[in-house]
């Protein structure tokens, strides 16, 4: 038998649906998500990915997984790590436990405060509260994209090449 807390969590998880997270961020609002990972990249070196899914799976909720354990599985799925100078960035947004997370890469882990991240993340759950997924998800993205520019600017005629894609994935 499960716990109260770990039941109350399982009926949080099948009440979220990939059918409610697209009505939440249509289409429309997701190419607007990846504008803004286009727009956020444009003055540095480093990669953004956004990943937002409903509800954990199964397998995650049986073992009473947190969402960082799948936010770092989609770090690897995905290849944000994958970067030539290991600075790409991955936000991830669970809705069922109302969880935001960011993994950085090696390369920018080592320069930017836990505490940075942390901050991001509160400001987006708070856009989250009040039911703004896309201006919270816009709005991490910015700031993911300032601290990246900081750590990794484009020097002067540099091009910058796009080594990820920037469309949201949904889950």
């Amino acid at each position: 038998m499960f716990p109260k807390a770990s039941l109350r969590r399982i009926i949080r998880h099948l009440a979220s649906t990939p059918h409610g997270l697209r009505r939440a961020l249509p289409a429309a609002a997701l190419g607007r998500i990846g504008q803004a990972i286009r727009q956020a990249e444009a003055g540095h070196q480093g990669e953004i990915r956004f990943v937002i899914e409903a509800a954990l799976p199964w397998s995650y909720l049986w073992r009473n997984a947190q969402p960082r354990e799948r936010a770092l599985m989609m770090f690897s799925k995905l290849r944000v790590w994958d970067t030539e100078h290991n600075n790409g960035v991955l936000l991830y947004v669970n809705l069922a436990d109302r969880a935001v997370e960011i993994v950085a890469d090696r390369g920018i882990a080592a320069k930017v405060p836990r505490a940075t991240w942390q901050a991001i993340c509160h400001a987006a759950r708070d856009h989250f509260r009040e039911s703004r997924l896309e201006a919270g998800a816009i709005a991490a993205i910015e700031a993911i994209g300032a601290v990246l520019a900081e750590h990794f600017p484009l020097a002067p005629g540099e091009s910058r090449g796009n080594e990820l894609p920037d469309q949201p994935v949904l889950l």
